[in-house]
């Protein structure tokens, strides 16, 4: 339960605003100014230069004291992710204290680090080298398994021992707002003999949570399960747009490949765990028990609230087609991030692991078109009457992700991208 009250800003206080000062979250922007990447924050209606800030010496605690090189500059956040926990809470008291509107603030705020967020264009926050998808919601997964094996072999015999995963595509992750290309590739109609080559026809959304490496570990060096969470830096709302027919095709038997490699969408902001603290919930106890390995003493997560909106081309607002909640998950982001180096897999500042698709119990609650259109053989009806089963060109995809605190909102910002036609390169094809 979130007890404590919002706290005051230099900058007013918007309830419903998803930046006050309790989020401080982390992102990577231009300066309007000077025209140069840097990393920043926002608080309310502004985005602040972190550059700016660390070079007039507001991050003054003993860790930014004794650092040799600034990390503010850079051009993503992975060399301040790297530095660990302690290097992140510091700059977030820093700018708690910097940017609070109490007694004690009676200097005059840099204004050559503070910028209007209307019309700041935002980067990728980090430079991600690996990626890595879980499959760690077991309402989704017993309703996939369904659809495809019925009720009693739904889950398959490993699924309730580990975080199953599979290692997708870093390159292809792109930040909000970037258009997504309806890919083409194999695919093989239940009806066929034989396997053709032509546009997704099941152009899917994935609703999820991406987790954020910071402080890695060496290789050969696995993570335990009670220092997991030390590894953490933050979080990003993560769309991991799905092509199901080829998907269906090609999964047997290593798992998805084109099918997920053509484009994922994150936020611009990585809100960290000490934001997300007020609203960490406990998690069901896992049965059967895991091996002790996996056994996660503090089995939480968070109680975010996620929608999935969507915008037709016949639409003039997004529309929320369902909701969901990170609490929804089976396995803890530690667990996933402690099976993931068992092997002495080594994790890097930067590296994210995607949930899986979040899905609640009920219907309304499923985190993708393929459940909500239960494969294909219902159909989902929009405000203005439009039918779908999966997305068509120009539909837009918005998932937003919020935690109500006393007076406090806590968001992540938006997560859309619109899909565009197929590539029309015929000779090539």
């Amino acid at each position: 339960m979130v007890e404590s009250a919002a706290l005051k800003s230099r900058f007013g206080n918007e309830e419903g605003n998803q930046f006050p000062l309790e989020n401080i979250p982390f992102g990577v922007f231009t300066n309007p100014t000077t025209k140069e990447k840097h990393c920043c924050t926002r608080v309310q209606n502004y985005v602040i230069d972190l550059a700016v800030l660390e070079a007039s010496k507001v991050f003054s605690g003993p860790i930014f004291s004794a650092m040799e090189k600034p990390v503010f500059c850079e051009t993503n956040l992975n060399a301040f992710a790297a530095l660990g926990p302690g290097a992140r809470k510091e700059a977030r008291d820093s700018l708690q204290n910097y940017f609070g509107d109490g007694p004690e603030c009676e200097y005059a705020l840099d204004e050559s680090s503070i910028f209007a967020a209307a019309g700041i264009q935002m980067h990728m926050p980090m430079f991600i080298r690996d990626y890595t998808d879980f499959y760690s919601s077991k309402n989704h997964a017993f309703n996939v398994g369904c659809m495809f094996r019925g009720p009693d072999n739904a889950l398959n015999p490993n699924w309730t021992h580990l975080p199953v995963g599979y290692h997708g595509r870093a390159s292809s992750i792109v930040i909000d707002g970037t258009p997504i290309r309806r890919p083409k590739g194999q695919s093989k109609a239940p009806d066929a003999s034989v396997p053709s080559f032509g546009e997704c026809k099941r152009l899917d959304l994935e609703l999820e949570m991406g987790t954020i490496i910071g402080k890695g570990n060496d290789l050969g060096n696995p993570i335990k399960i009670g220092d997991a969470r030390d590894h953490i830096f933050g979080f990003t709302l993560l769309n991991d747009w799905s092509a199901r027919d080829l998907q269906v095709w090609e999964y047997v038997p290593l798992g998805p490949f084109n099918a997920k490699n053509f484009a994922s969408t994150i936020s611009p902001w990585v809100v960290t765990p000490e934001a997300l603290a007020p609203f960490k919930v406990a998690l069901p106890a896992q049965d059967p028990e895991l091996l002790p390995y996996l056994r996660d003493t503090d089995l939480h997560s968070y109680d975010i609230n996620l929608d999935i909106q969507i915008k037709t081309p016949k639409m003039e607002a997004y529309h929320t087609m369902a909701t969901s909640n990170m609490k929804y998950l089976y396995y803890s982001v530690a667990q996933t991030v402690c099976h993931h180096a068992v092997t002495g897999c080594n994790m890097s500042a930067g590296d994210m692991l995607g949930s899986g698709t979040i899905s609640g119990k009920e219907k309304s609650e499923y985190g993708s078109m393929l459940e909500l259109c239960w494969g294909g053989k219902e159909t989902i009806t929009l405000p203005n009457a439009e039918e779908r089963k999966f997305l068509v060109d120009g539909d837009s995809i918005n998932l937003t992700g919020t935690c109500k605190g006393n007076g406090y909102t806590i968001g992540f910002g938006n997560c859309e991208g619109t899909i565009l036609p197929a590539h029309e390169d015929a000779a090539y094809f």
